[in-house]
């Protein structure tokens, strides 16, 4: 048995005003022996949520962190702080700097905070090939691309020191925790697309079910509007298109977007679920 729980992410239930949300997310996975936090928000404030949540950041033996971008590790130095043991697995980057910018109007960086890594080196383990971690969890770091990114990617840029690029999301990877009747999957933000990243799952585990998959599809364009990053079209034929893998359950939310999860519901059904700050989801 698996059990998640969403920590922080950007939206909240009514009966849980207790909590804070925020543009970010950070996932607790409980799985047999180990502790795992999967992401760790924009800020420290999963910690906060995860004291009201009856999680002990303290307790957990494992970090995972889903790509290189803040809303996903800005709460690094809050867990480094809190817990003196977990190891943080991410995937290597070199020297780049990750940006936000549109059309020159906004401009920001959404790179980790990089002197973490410096001041505390024996915290981190990089992986740059397919991993396992600790006994039945797996890091997939090589995503082929045989379907399209998403178009909301299109504002995320890196930068070498000698030219500003659109980023490649080389630096993303995959969770995979193998269960007896199948294999759980968190994804992150999805940049490279979900579908190359269950066709990286199932090349790596095939024939095996997939019992869910947890995070967000990076569907919308620009956070703070809520807009879609494609049309109504592009999103119901992902829909569909997710319907074709052995999948038996669908968890969703941060970048997706309300008006993308809306449509996706209409073509998935029960086979998909939002994911917000304080739910919990048991995967047996």
């Amino acid at each position: 048995m698996l059990q998640v729980i969403s920590l922080i992410e950007n939206t909240g239930r009514v009966n849980r005003k207790d909590l804070h949300t925020e543009h970010g997310l950070a996932l607790f996975i409980r799985a047999d022996n180990q502790q795992i936090l999967f992401d760790t928000g924009s800020s420290g404030r999963f910690q906060q949520n995860a004291q009201k949540l009856n999680v002990n950041i303290a307790q957990v033996n494992l970090t995972v962190l889903s790509h290189h971008h803040s809303d996903h590790g800005g709460g690094l130095a809050a867990l480094l702080q809190a817990n003196r043991e977990t190891q943080v697995y991410l995937k290597h980057s070199g020297t780049e700097k990750f940006s936000l910018d549109i059309f020159g109007l906004l401009r920001r960086q959404v790179g980790l905070d990089e002197s973490l890594l410096q001041a505390h080196p024996d915290r981190f383990i990089l992986v740059n090939q397919f991993s396992e971690i600790a006994p039945n969890v797996f890091i997939i770091t090589k995503i082929n691309r045989r379907h399209t990114m998403p178009k909301g990617n299109r504002y995320l840029f890196m930068d070498t020191g000698s030219r500003k690029r659109l980023d490649d999301f080389e630096h993303e990877l995959i969770l995979v925790i193998k269960q007896s009747a199948g294999l759980v999957v968190f994804t992150g933000c999805s940049h490279q697309g979900i579908l190359n990243m269950l066709d990286a799952v199932l090349e790596h585990f095939p024939g095996q079910p997939i019992q869910a998959v947890f995070g967000g599809l990076h569907l919308i364009d620009l956070p703070l509007i809520n807009n879609l990053a494609g049309s109504r079209d592009d999103i119901e034929k992902l829909g569909q298109a997710l319907l074709k893998y052995p999948i038996e359950k669908m968890y969703t939310g941060h970048c997706t977007g309300t008006q993308a999860y809306r449509i996706l519901k209409q073509v998935m059904g029960a086979k998909l679920d939002y994911f917000a700050t304080g739910d919990q989801a048991q995967v047996d």
